[in-house]
């Protein structure tokens, strides 16, 4: 198994290399390529304009009326450009009709582009999955071990971790898209398919997955976690169902969408509580976290997993760890992850042993890493980092530095406010940043990570991971939006698969790794993340990016995206849900074949009925 190790590490840096091409190829085509993703003004373009004008003086004559954008999201009548010759002149005359985003992905297409879609395709096609591999690999590499170090620094019980801080992690691809779809693009109808599509992928085709990966294995899983974890998703799917109904939402309302998961917390710790002071009352009433009653070991090998839970051998009493174990805070994004330890290679089933090691100076391992630079090193220097195996002096003196200096861009690139006024606020992130470098040189040492000052490094890699997560997520929703411009379908549509789909792969990947290498306990930890984990990104993802909109459209109440077809979503979640709790109790809770395939059979029923609605209704090109 050492060749899969060396071979994803090998297509992971041909990868990036094709990635950073691409990006490149973006920034060396034309001016109105490049633009301001948080500014409403659209880029100039004097000549382009004056040409326009002439134009437009021309045909007033004869009594044509230029169209003008409606929809500068979606742009639907781009594809007739009425009054223009081509597609890219009714760009120019439109500026409003991009999807936001770093780069004008439209203008690309249909401008530099013109000649050549085939090429455009494909670099369209590599920057999308270079965005979904840069939203995973910032949760693996850079969120997570924040996320961790903050629970270690907080003293928090390994049962708070665990549905607070742990499912942040592991879901953070998808709650961030959601809220950059809300928040920063005004794509809503985007957020929420994405959400609830990856939830319909993962608790029909991960829990199918699964299911069938162990049906030989006669596994058996706990009933209580399974019944608490499905019944609380059904709560949460019958509360935005009423949502999407009335149509709008308060802030109040939002704030009590959320608080069905701090709900769901405080009735998992309290379960943990007595479960932890149990030797004087019945167990079989009370339901853990996460049932593991051993250590998650791989075949022969002699590592093993600490379980999140162990027992005394005399009384069998159980004692909750003092903290989560390492593997478990980056499990659903390993896969993106390039720091991978000896955790993640017995959880995915792979050692180096028989892995030969070049050491010549121009081996691909070697270029390999060279490829990753270019798109590592942005967040290298903005993210502090203070994990022991990974400490830097330089990139920490740097990140203290340059993380004001992005907070300072990001926020001068609102419209709100002069050249002053954003002149000031670059000279006040780089005076920042230079006090914040001069401390870090003058109170860090070469040879470990600080030990002063703990909670302020990591509250830094915490909130700039957070910023990052939302560059990368609001050029994703900003790609998907302009796909659906190009292929005349709704991007919500597209959302809801392609972008599910992406943001859900390490769901897939992790969970089947985990039950298949990972005994009794590695299925009941795998299919309790199929369901925890997207109930905590509906409520937490959907919840705030709600609590957003209602925020900033107060006292008024927000109105929710129309979208008629996200009640057949939530019908087809809901019989996936329903489909699990028939037949698992049926079959003594364990998962076998007729769960996965039923599984299966619902989403690609549900799958079938999304696109023939889109084939019937659901394209741009003159749909409602």
């Amino acid at each position: 198994m050492g060749i899969l190790g060396r071979n994803l590490s090998k297509f992971r840096g041909s990868f990036n290399g094709v990635s950073l091409l691409v990006l490149l190829f973006f920034f060396a085509t034309k001016e109105g390529m490049l633009q301001n993703p948080f500014s409403n003004k659209p880029i100039p373009n004097s000549i382009f304009r004056r040409k326009i004008y002439e134009n437009s003086v021309n045909l007033s004559s004869e009594n044509v009326d230029l169209p003008s954008n409606r929809n500068p999201t979606i742009c639907t009548e781009i594809h007739q450009h009425e009054g223009y010759d081509t597609k890219c002149d009714y760009l120019r005359a439109n500026p409003d009709c991009n999807s936001g985003g770093f780069f004008n992905y439209m203008v690309f297409f249909y401008c530099d582009c013109n000649k050549f879609e085939p090429v455009a395709y494909v670099a369209l096609a590599i920057w999308l999955l270079a965005l979904f591999y840069l939203l995973g690999n910032t949760a693996a590499d850079y969120f997570c071990c924040s996320l961790e170090k903050l629970s270690s620094l907080l003293k928090l019980p390994p049962t708070v971790a665990g549905v607070t801080l742990l499912p942040l992690g592991n879901g953070a691809p998808d709650v961030f898209a959601s809220i950059a779809a809300f928040a920063g693009t005004n794509s809503g109808d985007v957020g929420l398919n994405s959400v609830l599509g990856g939830a319909v992928f993962v608790t029909c085709v991960v829990v199918g997955a699964v299911s069938l990966s162990v049906a030989d294995k006669n596994i058996q899983i706990d009933k209580k976690c399974f019944i608490r974890d499905v019944g609380f998703f059904v709560i949460t799917i019958l509360s935005l169902l009423i949502i999407l109904v009335v149509g709008e939402v308060s802030v109040g309302g939002a704030v009590a969408f959320v608080s069905i998961y701090v709900v769901y917390t405080l009735f998992v710790a309290a379960s943990e509580i007595l479960r932890k002071h149990g030797r004087t009352l019945k167990l079989d009433y009370v339901m853990p976290l996460l049932p593991v009653r051993g250590s998650l070991s791989s075949g022969e090998d002699d590592f093993e997993f600490a379980p999140l839970i162990h027992s005394d051998s005399m009384d069998c009493v159980p004692h909750l760890q003092e903290k989560l174990p390492h593997w478990m805070w980056a499990s659903h994004v390993a896969i993106y992850s390039n720091e991978a330890d000896e955790s993640s290679k017995y959880l995915w089933g792979w050692n180096d042993e028989d892995a030969s090691t070049d050491q010549s100076y121009c081996s691909f391992s070697r270029i390999c890493s060279l490829l990753e630079i270019p798109l590592a090193i942005p967040r290298r220097l903005t993210i502090p980092i203070i994990e022991e195996e990974r400490w830097s002096k330089a990139y920490a003196v740097a990140s203290a530095f340059f993380a004001p200096v992005l907070l300072s861009f990001l926020w001068s690139s609102e419209d709100s406010g002069g050249l002053m006024d954003k002149k000031i606020v670059y000279l006040i992130g780089f005076l920042v940043g230079g006090l914040l470098g001069l401390g870090a040189l003058t109170c860090t040492r070469s040879e470990h990570p600080p030990r002063r000052f703990l909670l302020i490094w990591v509250l830094g890699g915490f909130l700039m991971s957070i910023v990052w997560f939302y560059i990368v997520a609001t050029e994703l929703v900003a790609l998907m939006v302009a796909f659906g411009v190009i292929l005349k379908i709704k991007p919500a549509l597209l959302a809801l698969t392609i972008m599910a789909w992406g943001n859900s792969m390490g769901d897939l990947m992790s969970n089947v790794a985990i039950a298949m290498n990972g005994g009794d306990d590695g299925v009941q930890i795998a299919m309790s993340g199929c369901y925890a984990g997207p109930m905590f990104n509906t409520l937490i993802g959907l919840g705030v990016s709600l609590l957003i909109g209602a925020w900033s459209s107060r006292p008024a109440p927000y109105a929710v995206p129309l979208d008629c077809s996200l009640y057949w979503t939530l019908g087809f979640l809901m019989l996936g849900l329903v489909w699990a709790l028939v037949v698992l109790p049926r079959n003594g809770m364990r998962p076998g074949k007729v769960l996965g395939v039923g599984l299966m059979v619902i989403y690609l029923g549900f799958l079938g009925l999304r696109v023939s609605f889109a084939m019937g209704g659901g394209l741009l090109d003159g749909s409602s």
